[in-house]
């Protein structure tokens, strides 16, 4: 230990020691040109002495990880010629990360191993099954600082010997690029040899190195990874783009592919159309729509109706669901897409190598050569391994379509969108629901705000909730179903436990992405923690030829991200070859169809605190909107999260009817780089929900405005009624420049008196 502290000492006083006698000033670019002369003399007269003092030095400024390696790269070029200045910095500059690499290792290395043993695993792990590559990439690319790298490889277990091999291989490049501009430098003498072929040349290959770089490592690393298969590869290819699954990111992938003229297989073993349509947004969206008619029919007195009766078949209901799902079939159609081009292929697809899928249709099987794959095989409902649950039988959100039968007490478990939107659907069509939920809150990927909203509104129409309870197991007793669940801070007091009789239990607890059965464990594609397929960001298997989409890559599961997804995996599998397109989340937009409903687009609150992200929060209250009052939906708000001093939209949230179409507006603005300030000065109708945006919009601005700037506009009034010039200056500017607290402006609305959240809150620009 006292060996570990002397070498620190000594190492921190030697840095100390280079900033404060300004030791830098002796490696710098202008000091070693106006000595170049002299130093080339020395070298003439004394060749090999200089070559070591040099070699010493350049190894002491990387091992001490301290800044002018690049000045000594540039100067070995201008004083030794290139290829001795090449032999000479490449293993010196090996020798010193070596030695920076031992240093940060001998130092903290064995500390932070023991301190962070659990979070180093997995990094252990992948620096010894692809360090070298790793290592190699970050020579080659620097993403980071040289110096930095040196001392981060320290902390790692990678062997001094392949961190020696793989430094000298990976720097060379860029120690070859660095000598030959050095050489190039030295021959300046005039501005004209500025725009000498040859110093043009050199600053060309410095801009083209990282690119040629990243090249060849992914031709290096794509090399490596379908080493396995040589022989294997097709001359010839029956198919450009082979597309396994045909739900949302499927279909997407399959069209763009035959836009672009490439021959097309989509392959999918039940219906085209996929979970959207059958047993998700479509369905469900279809039931949420005869479930508010009841809820409607149900507040008719609020309306000024004093009695209003609904009657219904809970199956002539579900039969409404089936219709519109009919409806809509023949936008995912095999005859749609077969007069596209694309070759509509049902049966069950399997990846036997990466440009080979069979298909078994039946009994018959087909093998389909293809240049490209793109993996959409979506997800399907987590079904959690509870005690008695398979024994009482279940639903998930893909079986509970075939319901004919209204369930008179339903049981849902899982507090999340899906969850939600059943339990309340159901509800009102008359069953007695309750929802079990294990965490503290519904919807908790939402701010605590938004879950209280959706909570007052489930009270008040009877469900009754159960949060913060885990549910232990499923019983049937004399023809009866229980479920058994104890509040999640007394898991172990047998005496608080709840007992929830049901006659139907709705699983809702997630979704988990659908990826066995395809062939992809024996093709070495691995999956994340998630569950969903690894890719990377332009959405790439291990096989550069092979992408994945949608719900099977995530992160987000939504439909509209799934075809968002879809035109990067298809591009990037088609023409990935010749350019990439990285996948774009910064503008993701998602609805919760419960009624109010809740939708979001960016930050929200809780993870804005979570990432420390500097942020202002405006709120409007919906109840405040005419429209929402002559449309008894006066409950919600708008909250917008701006960065601080700007107007720049960091994230929305909505609650309130209609916002999953009052998103939209913000989704826009974001995703085009428009602020608060044009949305206020936006002509909205009245009287439309769309004005709460613009509302949002005019409190933001009524919050920039000082108590101070009101003096001052007060003050200026005065001065032109008359009032003495003198005297209002003397009142107004000290205001202005004393008091920056926001004016708390009271809200107003252009159509009325009482308000103005338009021209008020400095609409015109």
């Amino acid at each position: 230990m006292k060996r570990r502290l002397v070498i620190v000492a000594l190492l921190a006083l030697a840095v100390a020691l280079y900033f404060a006698l300004n030791l830098g000033r002796f490696i710098s670019l202008e000091y070693l040109k106006s000595q170049h002369a002299a130093l080339v003399e020395l070298y003439r007269q004394h060749p090999a002495a200089t070559l070591a003092a040099y070699f010493l030095l350049y190894v002491a400024v990387m091992a001490a990880s301290l800044p002018g390696g690049a000045v000594l790269t540039l100067a070995s070029g201008a004083l030794f010629g290139f290829w001795t200045a090449v032999i000479v910095v490449s293993f010196a500059s090996t020798l010193g990360a070596l030695l920076a690499m031992l240093a940060a290792r001998y130092v903290v290395g064995e500390w932070v191993q023991k301190r962070f043993a659990s979070s180093l695993a997995a990094v252990n792990a992948g620096m010894e099954r692809d360090g070298v590559f790793y290592l190699l990439a970050l020579r080659l690319v620097p993403a980071f600082p040289l110096f930095l790298v040196n001392l981060a490889m320290g902390l790692t277990r990678i062997g001094a010997w392949t961190y020696t091999w793989v430094s000298q291989l990976g720097m060379l490049p860029g120690t070859m690029v660095y000598v030959y501009l050095g050489t190039q430098l030295a021959r300046i003498e005039s501005l004209r040899d500025l725009a000498s072929p040859a110093l043009l040349l050199g600053f060309a290959l410095l801009g083209l190195l990282p690119l040629v770089a990243k090249r060849a490592l992914d031709a290096f690393k794509a090399r490596k990874v379908y080493a396995r298969w040589t022989g294997v590869k097709p001359a010839r290819f029956d198919y450009n783009l082979v597309v396994v699954g045909a739900g949302s990111a499927g279909l997407v992938s399959a069209y763009i592919g035959a836009v672009t003229k490439a021959k097309v297989a989509l392959i999918e073993r039940e219906r085209m159309g996929g979970d959207c349509l059958y047993t998700g947004c479509v369905p469900s969206k279809a039931l949420i729509r005869s479930a508010r008619l009841l809820a409607d029919v149900a507040r008719s007195r609020a309306l000024g109706i004093d009695a209003a009766q609904a009657q219904f078949d809970f199956a002539a209901v579900m039969q409404r669901v089936q219709r519109v799902i009919q409806a809509i079939e023949p936008h995912d159609s095999p005859e749609r897409y077969a007069a596209l081009g694309v070759e509509c292929i049902q049966g069950q697809a399997r990846l036997t190598s990466p440009w080979t899928v069979e298909v078994m249709t039946g009994e018959v099987a087909r093998t389909l050569t293809t240049k490209s794959i793109v993996i959409a095989t979506g997800a399907k409902p987590l079904v959690p391994d509870i005690p008695g649950l398979a024994d009482v039988g279940y639903l998930t959100s893909d079986t509970v379509w075939t319901l004919a039968a209204l369930p008179a007490e339903l049981l849902v478990l899982g507090g999340g969108p899906i969850g939600c939107e059943l339990a309340q659907a159901f509800a009102r069509f008359g069953s007695r629901v309750t929802l079990v939920e294990m965490q503290p809150r519904l919807l908790m990927r939402e701010d605590d705000d938004v879950s209280a909203r959706v909570l007052t509104q489930f009270n008040a129409e009877g469900i009754r909730v159960l949060t913060a309870h885990k549910t232990v197991r499923f019983e049937q007793q004399d023809g009866e179903r229980w479920l058994l669940a104890k509040p999640a801070a007394a898991v172990h007091d047998v005496h608080e436990e709840v007992r929830v009789r049901f006659d139907a239990v709705l699983v809702a607890v997630g979704r988990v992405a659908s990826t066995t059965g395809y062939g992809l464990e024996e093709l070495g594609i691995t999956t994340t923690a998630q569950r969903t397929l690894a890719t990377d960001e332009w959405l790439q298997t291990i096989y550069p030829n092979i992408t994945a989409c949608g719900d099977v890559a995530g992160p987000y599961q939504f439909t509209h991200t799934a075809a968002h997804q879809a035109w990067y995996a298809a591009v990037n599998a088609l023409f990935g070859t010749f350019r990439r397109f990285k996948a774009d989340y910064r503008v993701i937009p998602s609805a919760t169809f419960v009624d109010p409903e809740v939708a979001r687009v960016g930050l929200n609150e809780r993870e804005a605190a979570e990432r420390k992200i500097a942020r202002d929060v405006t709120t409007y209250d919906i109840a405040d909107l005419d429209r929402a009052i002559a449309d008894e939906a006066a409950t919600g708000f708008v909250k917008v999260l701006t960065a601080p001093g700007s107007d720049r939209i960091l994230g929305v949230t909505i609650v309130g009817a209609h916002a999953a179409e009052l998103i939209a507006e913000f989704v826009l603005a974001m995703k085009q780089g428009i602020g608060l300030n044009r949305i206020l000065a936006t002509i909205h109708i009245y009287p439309t929900f769309a004005e709460a945006n613009k509302y949002a919009a005019g409190a933001w601005k009524r919050r920039t405005v000082t108590q101070g700037q009101q003096h001052f506009l007060a003050a200026f009034q005065a001065w032109r009624r008359g009032a003495s010039a003198f005297a209002a200056v003397l009142r107004a500017v000290p205001a202005l420049l004393r008091d920056k607290r926001p004016a708390l402006i009271e809200a107003a609305h252009p159509m009325r008196p009482r308000q103005d959240a338009g021209a008020a809150a400095g609409e015109p620009r």
